[in-house]
Parts: structure tokens; sequence; C-alpha cells
């Protein structure tokens, strides 16, 4: 646990790092091979998983008491009548009511289970991270195909002093961070198509701030 939590650390710490140095205006998006559009690429999470802050409703067949809606606590963690503190966060729903049959095989012969989710949040690692310029910066969960457009408009947009151009997505592969710019203003105030790169589960946007 120990490891986890120090390998957790260091991984935030180079992400802040990472994000400092580009909002301080330290690197332009010429320095990054750059991200454009073009094929949809493979998901790379087909199964949703579920995370803290998500709604789940646990049926279970023939046992109408024992069926509920509960959200994931903080510690991604649920409780259900009979049942408590099921490890939920980073689960598919079909991990989670397997789970919960061993569970509730202890009180119900045979317990047949379904986990269906609402309100999706889905875990840290998966939500994407738009910082810096945009007009509501904020963590988004991850949808099928998104896209850079996307992004922009769940935030609302860039501030009048975003440099859109040298923007960036910061991105873990195959356990090493890349960094990819991106041409925001060529997209929305150019209508550039082709600069409507595809984003990824777990990608950090960072919109830094004009030199002038």
């Amino acid at each position: 646990m120990n490891a986890i939590k120090t390998c957790s650390s260091i991984r935030c710490a180079g992400i802040i790092s990472m994000i400092l140095m580009v909002l301080n205006g330290c690197a332009t998006t010429g320095d990054y091979p750059p991200l454009e559009g073009g094929p949809a690429p493979a998901l790379v999470t087909p199964d949703y998983l579920v995370g803290a802050g998500d709604n789940v409703d646990i049926f279970v067949w023939r046992n109408p008491e024992l069926s509920s809606s509960v959200i994931v606590r903080p510690d991604g963690k649920i409780t259900t009548p009979l049942i408590e503190d099921v490890p939920a966060s980073g689960k598919t729903p079909t991990q989670l009511a397997r789970d919960m049959e061993q569970e509730l095989s202890v009180y119900v012969k045979n317990p047949v289970v379904t986990v269906m989710v609402n309100g999706f949040v889905g875990p840290y690692s998966e939500q994407i991270r738009v910082v810096g310029q945009a007009a509501e910066p904020q963590a988004l969960p991850y949808r099928d195909q998104m896209t850079l457009l996307d992004l922009v408009i769940a935030v609302g947009g860039l501030t009048e002093f975003a440099d859109g151009n040298r923007s960036s997505i910061v991105r873990l592969t195959d356990g090493e961070w890349q960094q990819f710019g991106v041409r925001i203003d060529d997209l929305v105030n150019g209508a550039d198509i082709s600069a409507n790169a595809y984003v990824l589960p777990g990608d950090i946007l960072i919109i830094p701030e004009s030199w002038f």
C-alpha cells in the first residue's frame, strides 16, 4: 500500500511540474509533436469502470428487499443491505455484480445480481482534466469517441487571455508521460477540422495564457 501511495505521489508531482512549466509559457506547441485529427483510436477501456461518485443500482433477483440504489463513496466502496464496504471503484458493473453475488451467497442461495450505473463519473484515472485558460477548468468523465472540440464545449470555451494554438495534451503512453501540441484556435475560430484530435481516458488538456 505504501508503495502504491509513493508511486501515486510521484506521478502527481510529475503532472503538476509539467503543467506549471507549460502555464508559465516555457513551451510552445512547436516543441511537441502535433496531435491532429484522424481515424478514431482504438478504445483503451472498452468497458466502463465504476468510480467514486457514481450512482449504482443493485438489483437482486427475487429479493427486492436486498436491492438498492447507492452512491460509490470517496473511498471507492459501497454498502448495501446485509453487505458492508464492498470495493466498487475500478471494476466493471459486471465484475461488481459477481462480487456482490459472492458476498450475498452467505445469506441467499444462488443470488443473481445485476448492477446498473447512473450519473457517470468514473475513476479518476479515466477522467480527462482541462486546466489553464479554460472558462470552466474541470475534470470530465471520458466518453467514447471524445474529441478536442467536445472538451472545449464542455468547459465553456476559452478565456480572452488564452493562447489556444499553444495548448497541449499530456498523455500517459506505455508508462511514460508524453506531450502533444493541439491547435484550439485553428479548430474553433478557423474551422480547421483537421485540428479536432481524439482524446483518450486520462488525458490532460493544458491551455496556456497568451504572452501578449
